[in-house]
């Protein structure tokens, strides 16, 4: 074939550059990069963090990469693509885009990792790496489009595993710098790197998903510059990357004159606190109900009056959970960040330590909590709503129903807002003046010339 789809992926991979990236791409990329920055320094204080870097730490070579948060020890490139990756995605915390997947925890510590990795005479500007952060979000937002059944809530394969892998190793073919056929056997060898099961969502597991994705493209991407090859048609054939879609059906990209960025047309959603996305519709309902249960109780919930609590959320089995004993369980449970949210009136980093996940208010209500799934609440990030009703003793129901949460792409966060989450998160691991130092880096990332100094 003259142009496979393959064959114009690594065109546009290879063509894209500075000159194409908007005004928008910018903006949104930085806020992207910021968040995922916050989350990955708070994730570096969870159980499965320690024990990957425990683990990567028999790994040395002369070439090393920072480990966020650390000053006292590095990686090589790939061992900190590897547990920054995981950090990241540790607490569900980092952003999710539309059809879904977990964006930037995949390209953005490859990236970071791979950019200090070069050797000192060839500086990496900031805008190369945002540049090569945004071919990796481009081409995962790309083969997300490829199938129809990517646009609901995954049922099969974790798409971060899947879309990830190759996104990363896009971005690292990127910065560098490979050319056309480099690049179709970068995405060829990512692709056997691809794909792991949803089952291990909701344990200690799933962070590895998004720490193998950064880590593999990075791999994939180092291999192919050393000359391996892959199948040439890897994103044409049904045997290559539509393994893993019933559904695939692959388009050529747009030409690279003023390209138009997927980013442009559509934003991420921002976590307001660390949980699977589709919690944080029903997060802000039962705060809305608990604010009318209130009125007339002091502030309490009167937990006694309280006969029962309906959910109407989309049917997702994985985040269906009606007794959590983890903190990972509780993160991938409608019912827990309901009951969490009517009693305490929001959700935090702190709704989801072992003391209240087990506390005795929270099993009481979660008893008398059922779920529904209606017909129309189709489980997809852009048209899914929640709906919350507490029925009463006395007979009395109290309902309200969320479409959109503040943090979705139709509700974003304000700058503010983004920046006191980034904030919070970062001053659990870095002093007061290095968050700001990081925030104003990120905000200023198209004029830095040496984006080593993040």
């Amino acid at each position: 074939p003259s142009q496979t789809i393959t064959g114009n992926f690594a065109n546009v991979i290879h063509g894209l550059n500075t000159n194409h990236l908007t005004d928008r791409v910018i903006q949104r990329s930085k806020r992207m990069i910021l968040d995922t920055l916050g989350v990955g320094l708070l994730g570096t204080s969870t159980e499965v963090c320690h024990k990957v870097t425990q683990y990567s730490k028999i790994y040395s070579s002369d070439i090393s990469s920072t480990v966020w948060g650390h000053l006292d020890f590095r990686l090589p490139p790939l061992y900190a693509a590897f547990v920054n990756g995981v950090a990241v995605h540790s607490m569900d915390f980092d952003d999710t885009w539309h059809p879904a997947t977990h964006p930037s925890g995949a390209v953005l510590p490859a990236v970071i990792a791979l950019s200090e990795g070069f050797p000192q005479k060839k500086k990496i500007s900031g805008l190369d790496l945002l540049l090569a952060f945004n071919v990796g979000i481009e081409v995962q937002g790309r083969l997300l489009r490829f199938s129809s059944e990517a646009r609901n809530i995954p049922k099969r394969f974790h798409p971060p595993t899947v879309v990830g892998t190759m996104g990363s190793a896009a971005a690292c073919a990127k910065l560098l710098a490979l050319d056309q056929l480099k690049c179709k056997n970068a995405l060829a060898i990512a692709a056997s790197y691809a794909g792991a099961p949803l089952a291990n969502a909701a344990t200690q597991t799933k962070p590895l998903h998004v720490g193998n994705a950064a880590k593999h493209g990075l791999e994939a991407a180092c291999l192919a510059s050393l000359g391996l090859q892959g199948n040439k048609q890897i994103l044409d054939m049904e045997s290559g990357i539509g393994a893993f879609y019933t559904d695939y059906n692959p388009q050529t990209l747009p030409t690279l004159q003023s390209y138009p960025w997927l980013l442009d047309q559509q934003d991420v959603a921002i976590k307001r606190f660390p949980a699977h996305l589709g919690t944080h519709w029903v997060a802000d309902a039962a705060s809305s109900v608990r604010r009318k249960l209130v009125e007339s109780s002091d502030n309490l919930l009167p937990l006694d009056k309280i006969e029962k609590v309906i959910l109407k959320v989309p049917e997702v089995k994985y985040v269906n959970r009606p007794k959590p004993t983890s903190e990972h369980e509780a993160r991938h449970s409608f019912q827990f960040v309901a009951c969490s949210a009517l009693l305490d009136g929001s959700m935090s980093v702190q709704s989801f330590t072992s003391e209240n996940v087990h506390r005795p208010a929270l099993q009481e209500l979660l008893c008398k909590t059922q779920l529904e799934h209606p017909p129309d609440n189709t489980p997809s990030f852009e048209s899914l709503y929640c709906e919350v009703s507490v029925t009463l003793r006395d007979g009395n129901t109290i309902s309200n129903r969320c479409n959109t949460f503040y943090g979705h792409w139709r509700k974003p966060l304000e700058k503010d807002d983004l920046e006191k989450k980034f904030q919070s998160n970062a001053s659990s691991v870095l002093p007061a003046e290095a968050t700001e130092s990081i925030i104003d880096i990120v905000y200023n990332l198209e004029k830095v010339e040496d984006c080593s100094v993040l």
